[in-house]
């Protein structure tokens, strides 16, 4: 349904300009950034080659906009649920690291959820790779058309030519399949390595778990802050921050330990894991809670100091945030901030489990948009509308992930009983 001529381009321009009671082309803010505006078109070119030459480049900025917008619905809801399986892998690599008492129950509902990664990634790295080839029309990343880097072209940026020795196609993809062989790899051994103490008569599978668990998270921590920058921050290549990698780790984190709530109330409700009571939702309820503030933190952490110094190639990540997103983008705040604040704050509200479901739809919902918020403005600027491409992406990816987790909880029994914690985690009661 995307335009695939200039000329329909121009055509809807024209309806636009007509309904605002304008003449001519309809105007856009130049929201997709400055490297976006460079390699393709905006309204800054009537300055250096004349009005026709600066109509002829908006328009194409808007082609291109467009004819994004299903790719970037795509990739929001690929990259939104394979998150929710790496923070769910993170959060059990911390359970099995530390060696808690209390969670060892929730293993098999952890596994379960952990399982989707393999092919979340996978989905994700397939959506880059048709980016890269700029298959069906695909320009997200500005940086992956290779005029940037050429000083003769008219669409040479200075900025992303000086990043070439990390932004370049061949580095990128080594990055990203090795995210892939890392986390799938631990994925799949500390599963195996659980299911084998089931029937073990030591504990030597338990001790491999805890090793392999506690090298996984000093790789996670690294990968993920690569992974941040290489799939999310570079659709702006020219805008960066420090705290970047560490606002998409609290967005994973939370949103995997909401899942984990979510689906073991689920089960609970369906007569499965008899052995979780009230203090497990309790704790992972708290966890919802206070992984929420710390997203909050370092949000306004990243959004105050650039606010503050008011940079303007620091600034314009946000402006085109207020200016075209607004609803979105203050919207996510009350959803991840202030309802879980006012929902969860109350120890006894933790307990009860529709008010859990509830605060836990309204944190995924908020993530959702937070990622949003990143690739939205970058891809399709101002030309956002949640339409059949958005609903589509996430019912589709969202029927793949929910298939492929309880799928994967019906191959072992929901009890991990060779875990030497395991009868301590089925007590567990404050």
């Amino acid at each position: 349904t995307t335009p695939g001529t200039m000329e329909e381009v121009e055509h809807l321009l024209q309806q636009e300009a007509e309904a605002h009671g304008g003449h001519g082309k309809a105007t856009t803010h130049r929201s997709g950034g400055a490297a976006h505006d460079r390699v393709y078109g905006s309204e800054g070119g009537q300055e250096e080659g004349g009005a026709h030459e600066g109509d002829a480049h908006h328009t194409e900025h808007v082609l291109h906009q467009l004819q994004n917008k299903p790719w970037a619905a795509l990739y929001v809801a690929a990259f939104f649920f394979m998150m929710i399986a790496l923070g769910v892998l993170a959060f059990y690599a911390v359970q099995r690291a530390s060696q808690a008492g209390w969670s060892p129950v929730l293993y098999r509902v952890m596994e379960g959820i952990s399982s989707y990664l393999p092919i979340g990634v996978a989905s994700v790295i397939i959506l880059l790779l048709l980016a890269a080839f700029h298959i069906g029309h695909n320009h997200m990343f500005v940086w992956m058309d290779s005029s940037v880097f050429d000083p003769s072209s008219d669409s040479y940026d200075a900025i992303i030519a000086a990043k070439a020795g990390y932004l370049n196609k061949p580095f990128f993809f080594i990055r990203a399949f090795i995210f892939f062989i890392l986390w799938a790899g631990y994925q799949y051994l500390s599963r195996k390595f659980s299911l084998a103490q089931d029937m073990a008569g030591d504990i030597t599978n338990h001790k491999k778990n805890f090793r392999i668990s506690a090298a996984f998270l000093v790789i996670y921590l690294i990968s993920e802050s690569i992974m941040s920058w290489d799939w999310i921050m570079s659709l702006d290549p020219h805008w960066y921050s420090t705290l970047f990698g560490w606002y998409v780790f609290a967005s994973m984190f939370v949103s995997g330990i909401t899942v984990i709530a979510l689906v073991t109330i689920y089960m609970k409700s369906k007569g499965y894991l008899t052995f979780v009571n009230d203090s497990h939702i309790h704790d992972l309820a708290k966890f919802m809670f206070g992984i929420s503030i710390f997203w909050t933190y370092l949000w306004f952490s990243q959004f105050m100091l650039i606010w503050y110094a008011n940079i303007p190639e620091e600034a314009v990540y946000f402006i085109s945030r207020f200016d075209n997103y607004s609803l979105p983008f203050l919207g996510m705040v009350v959803m991840n901030f202030v309802f879980p604040l006012l929902i969860l704050m109350n120890s006894d509200y933790k307990r009860v489990n529709w008010i859990v479901v509830i605060a836990g739809i309204i944190i995924l919902i908020g993530h959702y948009v937070d990622v949003f918020n990143m690739v939205m403005p970058a891809t399709v600027g101002d030309r956002w509308f949640v339409g059949a491409a958005e609903i589509g992406a996430v019912l589709f990816f969202m029927g793949l992930f929910i298939y492929i987790v309880f799928n994967t909880m019906t191959k072992a029994p929901l009890l991990a009983k060779g875990d030497p914690f395991i009868e301590e985690s089925k007590q567990f009661h404050y």
